[in-house]
């Protein structure tokens, strides 16, 4: 195959017959999202602290709800997730938002991979919800944006997921203790480091069914993708080498939110995805954090215009102002085209080859840049694509194809200094990689 060098401000990836993105976007139900989330709001409360036994009120109720749900939709695609609860409990301290012995709980389904079962792609809603006081954990917490709508969103796209297999293995979680102190994803993060789990990206929902801001725009197609620009483990050592070698917004979560934007700028061009250049809002945090802390890449997929009068409020009417997270606020369209953006995602990253490995870069003071990379061993790898953007852009805007047994490539006359870099992996169904910024220079 001749190499080909191809301008795209967008990346199409083309999907087998079996399994397209535009019918996974058109199996995403509004009136089955409406109806999770009216079914999450109905338990009062979901306080990481709430009432546990009750089966109709609390996060105790509400857990065991999305647990049996998950269950229903394995039973009809015959087992095909397999469904479980982590449990942990945190000791009450009065310095912290658990002021007393609870036990946080995150409901799991896995749809396990046919080629790498311990690669897993993740998507994350929270369970959990509050008022004013993140200490109350009696009065009526609705929660029904933050973040009924994001937890309904994972139980949608598990029942999509569920039609299709996939070599590597889809998560769909729902994360508890969030409101408390981002609890459950630091258990969960946790059991992944304890038994040595894959992690290509974890894509956490949080609050994806608004669309009026409390600045009073009105906006259905824009959303946000949260990623820090480098890796939190990284070492001195590799910290010092950015000033020199660059890579200063190229870390792994920063690559997840560049594949969010494109699969959703390919499929979704009605969509309007804002890459927001920060790990989560300002002084903020979300789900995705103690993954990111760990070492994982992750990222927060959110509404584009918050409304603070909805957001951990007491339900009341002040100067007029209706305040309180109540599902009339809730926007289910635009929730599930959030899902959707989110199940495509999950499809095309569990049905690509893995990422190139040690990925290393030359060419200083010379007229053109080399790219070196191990071999992918995957049945269907096609080749592999090199890609090339200006420093200043925020997207892989260029790319030359590569056939499957090179591990080396030259881009004649691209001077290093002018670019950045990155290799990903294509399998024969045009389902790609992550792309992976070079890690080594050699000399």
């Amino acid at each position: 195959m001749k190499d080909k060098l191809t301008f795209l401000f967008i990346v199409i990836v083309s999907y087998a017959s079996s399994q397209t993105p535009y019918e996974i976007i058109e199996e995403v139900n509004p009136d089955r999202i409406e109806a999770d989330i009216q079914k999450l709001v109905s338990f009062g409360t979901r306080h990481t602290m709430s009432e546990t036994e009750s089966e109709t009120r609390g996060i105790g109720a509400a857990r065991r709800w999305i647990k049996s749900e998950f269950e229903k939709i394995s039973k009809e695609c015959g087992g095909c997730y397999e469904v479980s609860m982590q449990r942990t409990l945190e000791k009450g301290n009065a310095k912290t938002r658990i002021t007393k012995d609870t036990e946080i709980v995150n409901v799991l389904a896995v749809k396990r991979g046919t080629t790498y079962p311990n690669r897993y792609i993740i998507m994350a809603g929270d369970i959990d919800s509050r008022v004013s006081d993140p200490l109350n954990y009696t009065d009526d917490s609705p929660g029904a944006n933050d973040n009924a709508s994001g937890m309904a969103g994972v139980i949608e796209a598990a029942r999509i997921l569920s039609k299709y297999d996939f070599e590597s293995s889809i998560l769909l979680v729902g994360l508890s203790g969030e409101e408390q102190g981002l609890y459950g994803g630091k258990h969960l993060a946790a059991k992944a480091i304890e038994e040595g789990w894959e992690i290509v990206g974890v894509l956490n929902n949080d609050m994806i069914g608004n669309i009026k801001g409390v600045d009073g725009v009105i906006d259905n197609r824009t959303f946000r993708i949260f990623s820090e620009p480098t890796n939190p483990t990284d070492s001195d050592f590799q910290q010092r080498m950015r000033r020199y070698y660059g890579g200063e917004v190229d870390g792994i979560s920063r690559q997840l939110a560049r594949y969010v934007y494109t699969m959703t700028k390919t499929y979704m061009p009605e969509m309007n995805p804002m890459m927001i250049y920060r790990l989560d809002r300002f002084g903020r945090g979300g789900h995705h954090r103690p993954f990111c802390d760990a070492g994982f890449a992750g990222v927060r997929i959110m509404e584009a215009h918050e409304n603070y009068t909805q957001q951990h409020q007491d339900i009341r009417v002040e100067n007029g102002i209706k305040y309180g997270d109540v599902i009339e606020h809730v926007n289910f369209e635009y929730a599930a085209k959030l899902t959707a953006v989110n199940a495509i995602t999950l499809a095309a990253l569990a049905s690509a080859p893995p990422e190139p490995e040690n990925v290393a870069i030359s060419g200083a003071v010379e007229p053109s840049t080399t790219l070196y990379w191990d071999a992918v061993d995957h049945a269907n790898l096609a080749g592999y694509k090199v890609y090339f953007r200006e420093t200043t852009s925020p997207t892989w805007d260029m790319f030359y194809n590569v056939d499957k047994d090179k591990t080396e490539f030259t881009l004649k006359g691209i001077v290093i200094d002018n670019y950045f870099f990155g290799v990903s992996a294509v399998g024969k169904d045009g389902n790609e990689s992550l792309v992976v910024f070079p890690a080594e220079v050699k000399r």
